[in-house]
């Protein structure tokens, strides 16, 4: 299953609480995921796999930016489902640019409202759901709080029924086919988002250099990269305290990722214009 939308939608965190983990990142920034990840779910007789893609949009400027949209874009017609998650706040333009592509990849599709804890009256889902079944034959509408777990049952219900017979495609206590640096860089990216993303929402880039388990402890060196001298400066923060709190805020979920104490090292280095060039996203795992 695809999970297909606008940017800032809630797709991420949906993975997150179907699969009952965190394994996306989240912020409050559109366009934070940048990568299709596969999320899996083997739950009795059932594997259910999920592809967070990143946010459907107009894919204008950087390099950076077509590249997450060919992420989103392939990821539709590999599927056997997609869910195409929608903001209960209603309809808008970004939506549509969505749908058409879903509408091209010919996969059936599951319309997913997501966001209904923000509604005072539930009623106001009704026009909407009656404008969304003219608009394309899905094959299920289902209103959900991906953030509250409100219908994430009833959601897997509906995808379990849509699924081909066939067999499971991962081991049964597979969670992702991504390495564990991939999720350690995507974490400290993620606490980089959140402490920087006023100053800095798109213009960093993080790799693992170095990643050793060793015996009580995992040691983490790790490279934020931004694209200018000035950015380097905020994101190292005075006497380096906006890197040491990226740090602490990475180091506790990089515990709970791997099940054990971790140390993490990080560097702040800058790359010129690393978003808009061919050699930087390569080398940076955009490929």
């Amino acid at each position: 299953m695809a999970l297909a939308g606008r940017p800032n939608v809630g797709k991420s965190t949906l993975m997150n609480h179907l699969l009952g983990r965190k394994l996306s990142i989240t912020s409050r920034k559109p366009q934070t995921t940048r990568h299709a990840l596969v999320g899996v779910l083997t739950k009795d007789s059932a594997q259910l796999v999920f592809v967070d893609t990143p946010g459907v949009h107009v894919a204008e400027g950087r390099a950076l930016n077509r590249y997450m949209v060919r992420q989103a874009l392939a990821s539709l017609a590999e599927v056997d489902v997609v869910l195409f998650i929608i903001d209960a706040q209603g309809w808008r333009g970004g939506d549509e640019i969505v749908l058409r592509r879903i509408e091209e990849s010919r996969t059936p599709c599951i319309c997913v409202i997501n966001k209904i804890d923000r509604l005072a009256r539930k009623e106001r889902l009704l026009p909407l759901i009656d404008k969304l079944r003219k608009l394309f034959a899905f094959e299920a509408i289902v209103p959900v709080s991906a953030l509250r777990n409100i219908g994430l049952d009833e959601l897997t219900e509906v995808i379990v029924d849509r699924l081909p017979e066939s067999p499971h495609l991962f081991p049964e206590d597979a969670v992702t086919d991504r390495p564990l640096e991939f999720l350690v860089a995507e974490t400290v990216r993620e606490k980089a988002t959140r402490r920087l993303g006023a100053e800095l929402p798109h213009q960093t880039a993080v790799v693992v250099e170095r990643l050793v388990a060793g015996d009580g402890c995992t040691e983490i060196d790790a490279v934020l990269y931004v694209e200018r001298e000035t950015q380097k400066g905020i994101a190292v923060g005075k006497g380096g305290s906006m890197l040491k709190s990226i740090g602490e805020d990475a180091r506790k979920d990089i515990e709970l990722l791997i099940g054990g104490k971790a140390m993490i090292r990080l560097w702040v280095k800058v790359d010129r214009r690393w978003s808009d060039r061919a050699d930087a996203l390569q080398r940076f795992g955009y490929r």
